[in-house]
């Protein structure tokens, strides 16, 4: 009765937001995916369209997944969501949110959920080239396309990529671009990506949410920054390691960081930072010597953070790692 319920408002609020102007018209490629192994679900879209990931992904850890595009109903993405975490399947939640919306034909949605069962819709007045592929926790869906090769190198893509989902969805983006893409080109792009499972802190069950609103090369743009962001996951790690006295575990946390971006000095820095806070001075000397060489404003950073508990009031420690300045 309780779902029912949830199911009946969901159609009512879905009949009021079509009977509204579209939101944006994010002509475009995406796909909504779930990984077996992980249980990670998510959405990866690009767009000759500005901030396309402001429009088109929804997640929820524990969830699902929704991407809305082509003539964008915005309702999809949380009213799907809502309907998955009543107990709805994808193809149940998306079935009842089409059979409410007058404007289904000009819709492109596609829909995951937390078990896996995929749904997607192409209507018929989405502008050619245009269409979906759906496979085992995937789809793959496109509209306004150079040609209808886009979708079905998507879905090869997926299925053929090693990595974790983020990887694997990407390749699916840069297979559509491979074939031809969005036949007015590039502009934006974004990847959303949520646990499986989630922990009742939406914060900490998001793995990815990352966008670019606006370049020549979104999808090289993407991946920087997917990269960036799985060096700071890994010192945040490593920071978790050292509060937590591993401090084998953590140095071979800082050092797959460092080695994911290399060109960011703030990682080694806090790194330092960490390890001379917990007693491995030593161990802490020889990173700043290298972060001050590179970046001396650092240098005037470090005799703040006594002040405020970030590194102990040592006046002896403090100047042996202000030596490594030169000061």
């Amino acid at each position: 009765m309780k779902h029912a319920v949830v199911f009946a408002a969901a159609f009512s609020l879905a009949v009021a937001a079509a009977s509204q102007a579209a939101d944006p018209r994010a002509f475009t490629f995406s796909i909504v995916a779930r990984d077996a192994a992980t249980g990670e679900m998510g959405v990866a879209v690009q767009s000759h369209w500005f901030s396309v990931g402001s429009a088109v992904p929804f997640a929820e850890a524990g969830v699902g997944a929704v991407a809305t595009q082509s003539f964008v109903d915005s309702s999809y993405g949380p009213l799907g969501l809502d309907l998955m975490r009543a107990g709805r399947s994808a193809p149940e939640a998306l079935a009842g949110l089409l059979a409410a919306d007058p404007g289904r034909e000009v819709r492109q949605v596609a829909m995951v959920d937390a078990k896996g069962r995929v749904a997607a819709h192409t209507g018929a007045k989405c502008i050619p080239a245009a269409g979906q592929e759906t496979g085992d926790q995937f789809s793959v869906e496109a509209n306004l396309m150079e040609n209808d090769k886009v979708w079905p190198a998507m879905a090869k893509a997926f299925r053929e990529a090693k990595g974790d989902l983020a990887e694997r969805m990407l390749a699916a983006l840069d297979a559509a671009q491979s074939v031809g893409g969005d036949i007015r080109g590039m502009q934006s792009a974004a990847i959303l990506i949520v646990k499986g499972t989630s922990t009742g802190r939406p914060w900490a069950d998001t793995v990815f949410n990352l966008r670019v609103e606006d370049s020549p090369e979104p999808l090289k743009e993407l991946r920087r920054l997917v990269q960036l962001q799985r060096a700071y996951n890994h010192a945040s790690a490593g920071d978790d390691f050292t509060a937590a006295g591993k401090l084998d575990e953590a140095l071979k946390e800082y050092a797959q960081a460092a080695k994911l971006a290399p060109q960011v000095q703030e990682l080694p820095y806090w790194e330092a930072v960490a390890l001379a806070s917990n007693g491995h001075l030593d161990e802490a000397l020889p990173i700043f010597k290298s972060v001050f060489a590179k970046e001396p404003r650092w240098a005037e950073l470090t005799p703040r953070l006594p002040g405020v508990d970030l590194l102990p009031k040592d006046p002896e420690m403090l100047k042996k790692i202000m030596a490594q300045a030169g000061k």
